[in-house]
């Protein structure tokens, strides 16, 4: 830092804004236009911002209620003014807000980089980075701003390199002023017509009066008047008839409430009267931010009451599991002055919250029925949060388990496609259950020795592998009346799927089985709950099961990475009889080899199910006593 003066210094940027503005300056986004679009919609969020602090404090609007955004332009200094009376910024703020890019993730946004500029200016909109994109057009950016019900303002001023400077100034108004010096051939933006058609076609929804001088010909050339014209709308577009609003108008709107530059997925936009009377305009994204799974995020539903903005980021409209979801709600009924606490026991706001989720549950259904291969985008973004749902919300508990896709062994590959209707329909003659296996990767569950006696039989195992299948399972036992049962659990009962015959044979078999089982018992001893005679395995010597009420092995993994304690509890180890390995291992009658070949035979399963060894030097060992 180098100072001038007690009231002007310099300061360097976080080193990932100086990257983020070496993108910006080098024409990220294809469409300049943008800028405009992004500068206002910031501008907006500071008016809304005002008028939330002033229900608490009237004093801030400083005898000036009346909101605005205005836009000018001066050919001769070749600048762009975007300027708004809202809640403005101190010095701290400017350095925190425009200095530093202050979100978590920064590191993977940059590591999100294609290098593919429509992808990456998508990228940019994702971690809500907007003002930069003023250096696209603009070689330096003048910004002034004071904060309401403060005297001290602040200048702050860089030509988008490696530095910035702030300055004490005096500015009689609140909120803030962007000033835009603009690059050598972006002289088409010093044009009332271009600025006003940018402003109608990506602005109108604004619901502040955006406002530039009128303008008349004279001898040839437009020149301004002293008279304001208002450019945009400036009404709400979400209390408009949706026959009114083109499709074009709900995708700009939603880039101005999410600040994301992707067109959305879908929307939801109703009116509901009756006992509550509010308004609900809701949107899936079509692409996940960020921080989709940090739980402590912002939510994304900004809430009105009779056109007035009250706050965004409201938690108590949207449950964690639909977090993704952005829009507005405006309610006719909820007083103005509402606040966080009033709205945590508000029955209105329960009945809103119902509403909505029924609304975003329902567009999910019908995306996933009559476009599946947009529900399939959407899954591929959200299909993790969406799996906390059962656990959060019972009482939508067997709609958002329609909406729950999986991985199979139907298909070879890691697609999560699979819906429980999907496997029902598929179900064998007889089969009475849905049948799962949990691993902490698709490959280990696809692979699973668990599974050979399934696939011998044909029968289809749904393939869990997402962290949240867990959570996930802990409260989803059974669906359309099938319970859903774990192939590495319990006891393997295949009921009607198995003949006379075949019970008859693994009766006879155990029975043969009975003293190697037992020997090995004893070799194993407390390492093990029991040792049985298996029925899962074709092709595998011996296999791992939990009992039927104990945690399963990924469980228990996950919760010790957790820093859990678990609960004590021992496996099952299974062995195959049909296996060469077992069989030989019958007729060693020498107890030092037997003793090492039954603990290879449990770590190699232990293995199998990705666990890790208690002694791994053990286990080399005797796997080079057998080599050798």
């Amino acid at each position: 830092m180098s100072t001038e003066n007690v009231k002007k210094e310099t300061l360097g940027f976080q080193a990932e804004v100086k990257q983020l503005l070496q993108l910006m300056i080098h024409s990220l986004y294809s469409n300049k236009e943008i800028v405009l679009r992004e500068l206002i919609s910031n501008a907006s969020d500071a008016a809304d911002k005002l008028r939330f602090a002033a229900l608490a404090d009237n004093s801030l609007y400083e005898n000036d209620s009346d909101l605005k955004i205005r836009v000018s332009f001066d050919k001769e200094a070749r600048t762009v003014t975007i300027s708004d009376n809202g809640i403005g910024m101190g010095r701290d703020e400017v350095i925190n807000n425009i200095g530093t890019i202050a979100k978590s993730g920064t590191k993977e946004f940059f590591q999100s980089l294609t290098g593919d500029q429509a992808k990456d200016a998508n990228l940019i909109g994702q971690f809500g980075v907007g003002f930069y994109s003023a250096f696209i057009l603009a070689d330096k950016v003048t910004l002034i701003t004071r904060r309401a019900g403060s005297t001290d303002a602040v200048r702050w001023e860089s030509a988008g390199e490696g530095d910035y400077t702030l300055e004490s100034v005096d500015k009689p108004s609140r909120g803030t002023d962007i000033v835009l010096h603009l690059r050598e051939g972006e002289d088409e933006f010093l044009n009332d017509w271009k600025l006003k058609t940018i402003i109608r076609k990506y602005s109108d929804h604004i619901t502040l009066p955006i406002v530039m001088k009128k303008s008349e010909w004279n001898e040839g050339e437009q020149v301004a008047t002293d008279e304001d014209e208002t450019v945009n709308r400036a009404s709400a577009l979400w209390a408009r008839s949706r026959n009114d609003i083109t499709e074009e108008e709900y995708q700009e709107f939603y880039k101005h409430v999410s600040h994301d530059f992707e067109n959305p997925l879908a929307w939801s936009h109703n009116r509901v009267e009756g006992k509550q009377e509010y308004i609900s305009l809701l949107y899936l994204p079509s692409k996940a931010p960020f921080d989709l799974y940090e739980r402590d995020r912002q939510h994304g539903i900004k809430l009105y009451v009779k056109r007035v903005f009250i706050m965004d980021d409201t938690e108590q409209l949207m449950p964690q599991y639909l977090r993704f979801v952005r829009g507005v709600i405006d309610s006719a009924d909820l007083p103005l002055n509402v606040s966080r606490e009033i709205l945590q026991h508000s029955k209105d706001i329960d009945a809103i919250k119902a509403g909505s989720v029924k609304k975003v549950l329902g567009l999910l259904e019908d995306l996933a029925e009559n476009k599946p291969e947009e529900y399939a985008s959407f899954w591929k973004e959200f299909g993790r949060v969406l799996k906390e749902g059962p656990g959060e919300d019972f009482s939508n508990k067997d709609k958002i388990a329609g909406l729950l896709r999986f991985a199979s062994t139907h298909a070879d590959d890691a697609d999560q496609i699979v819906s429980f209707k999907d496997y029902i329909s598929r179900m064998k003659d007889g089969q009475d259950a849905i049948y799962y296996i949990t691993a902490d990767s698709f490959a280990a569950a696809q692979h699973s020795p668990h599974l050979e006696i399934f696939r011998k039989k044909g029968i289809e195992v749904l393939l869990l592998s997402d962290r949240v299948d867990e959570w996930l399972l802990g409260s989803l036992t059974e669906f359309e009346g099938k319970k859903l049962q774990s192939v590495a659990k319990g006891d393997l009962d295949l009921g009607k799927l198995e003949d006379e015959a075949e019970k008859e044979q693994q009766k006879k078999t155990e029975d043969e089985y009975k003293p190697l089982v037992e020997r090995v018992q004893t070799v194993l001893g407390e390492s093990v709950k029991e040792v049985r005679v298996t029925h899962r395995l074709t092709d595998s010597p011996a296999c791992l099961v939990a009992g039927k009420h104990d945690l399963s092995g990924n469980l228990e993994r996950l919760l010790k990475a957790a820093g859990q304690k678990t609960p004590d509890s021992k496996p099952i180890l299974e062995i195959n009889p049909e296996h060469g390995i077992v069989q030989r291992l019958k007729a060693v009658e020498d107890d030092a080899k037997f003793t090492d070949w039954a603990h290879l035979l449990f770590d190699q399963a232990l293995l199998a199910e990705g666990g890790q060894l208690e002694d791994p030097a053990a286990f080399v060992r005797r796997v080079n006593s057998m080599l050798a």
